[in-house]
């Protein structure tokens, strides 16, 4: 992954861009076992996230109505655009807390509404999109703006939607719903793009929390250190924590600034891309993403083609939770110092759909004891019809 380059050009490189600092190149290869840790795979809007995702799809196809119902025909066949594996009416139906099924005016066709208290969170959750509108907009800002060009290609910003906490239909009217800083353009394999001229400085969490520490001065180059917590059990070899003692000397290089005149090869630049990991995980609503769909940020972001490697080399900042059949990248950080990363606003409506999940799950279960005595009671009232009938009763 790091290669040594000629001396020379190094320095050259390092004195015309930045006379601060020269880059290392002290590559370690860091090869851990993976360390199941249960406190990270037990967070529930971790682990209920892809699930929930599709509920509020279909929970927004139903609000939109205006008559507040549709019939199943209207998302039938768009299972696998709301990644739902099932039939979507057997989808519909593990959820009675959230959709309430009845017959349709027409052909008997089953029908589905929100269930009251489905109703008052939405509501809640559109007002909570209003309150928290300019923070929603200075992350969508800080994003792109982490970009090669602070411009990202729409249809990446929409697969990153449910990370970032925006709405559905955010932007589908993006001059209505975005400041003058945003433009669109037209990028140069033909997508149209998002683009943010801001001249804005904006700091990373890591940069901030420093700032509180009293470790950190804000000028542009630095020697940061990250914030390590490491998991219960998981020991590094000696080899390796000397290298993470070194790598935590390096400069640290924020994801907002100009990183061109890095070498790829060089530890300085795998420290910035775990700083820029850092602060896109604290950008997100529950500071976690499935690490595939990280994948396509590497084109546009200016990450190395192996970059998703970083999580195994710093186990100490982030947790690989394999629930779920996917790989899920999570900041440790947010977790274990909730004060030293500010909380999404939209979290909080995310835990309550949540709740109504499990309330299905009692609802169901409910359900199924009640069939069961049901057919207990019919079984009983038959065997004594048999008596009474004169019938003889047989022998065990």
């Amino acid at each position: 992954m790091f290669l040594n380059t000629a001396a020379s050009k190094i320095l050259q490189k390092c004195r015309q861009k930045s006379p601060f600092f020269i880059q290392k190149f002290g590559y370690v290869d860091v090869y851990m076992k993976w360390k199941k840790d249960s406190y990270y795979d037990s967070i529930e809007h971790i682990t209920k996230s892809i699930e929930l995702k599709s509920i509020i799809s279909l929970k927004n196809c139903i609000a939109q109505d205006p008559n507040g119902c549709i019939p199943i025909s209207a998302v039938s066949k768009r299972g696998l655009q709301m990644d739902i594996s099932m039939k979507v009416a057997r989808f519909l139906r593990l959820y009675p807390s959230i959709f309430e099924e009845f017959t349709g005016p027409e052909h008997n066709h089953p029908w589905f509404r929100l269930t009251p208290k489905a109703v008052e969170i939405d509501a809640e959750e559109k007002m909570s999109y209003q309150n928290c509108r300019e923070d929603l907009i200075c992350r969508l800002k800080k994003f792109i703006l982490m970009s090669k060009n602070n411009v990202l290609p729409l249809k990446i910003i929409q697969g990153m939607q449910w990370y970032l906490g925006i709405p559905d239909d955010f932007l589908q009217k993006p001059e209505v719903n975005l400041d003058g800083s945003f433009k669109l353009v037209k990028m140069e394999d033909g997508l149209e793009g998002l683009s943010v001229e801001c001249e804005e400085k904006f700091m990373s969490a890591i940069q901030k929390n420093a700032i509180k520490r009293g470790v950190y001065s804000g000028r542009t180059i630095e020697l940061l250190e990250f914030p390590l917590f490491p998991s219960k059990g998981l020991r590094l070899r000696r080899k390796i924590e000397d290298w993470l003692k070194e790598f935590q000397k390096l400069p640290y290089v924020s994801p907002y600034e100009d990183f061109s005149h890095l070498d790829p090869n060089s530890d300085i630049a795998e420290k910035r891309l775990v700083g820029f990991i850092h602060e896109m995980l604290s950008l997100f609503v529950e500071h976690s993403a499935e690490r595939k769909k990280l994948l396509c940020l590497k084109k546009y972001m200016g990450l190395p083609q192996k970059f998703h490697k970083a999580f195994e080399r710093h186990p100490h900042m982030f947790y690989l939770s394999l629930k779920n059949k996917t790989c899920t990248a999570i900041l440790k950080e947010a977790y274990c110092d909730k004060s030293s990363i500010e909380r999404h606003p939209i979290l909080r409506i995310r835990r309550k759909y949540i709740n109504l999940m499990k309330e299905s799950i009692v609802i169901l279960k409910n359900r199924r004891l009640s069939n069961h005595l049901v057919h207990r009671e019919n079984s009983v009232l038959d065997f004594d019809l048999d008596a009474a009938d004169g019938r003889e009763i047989p022998k065990c």
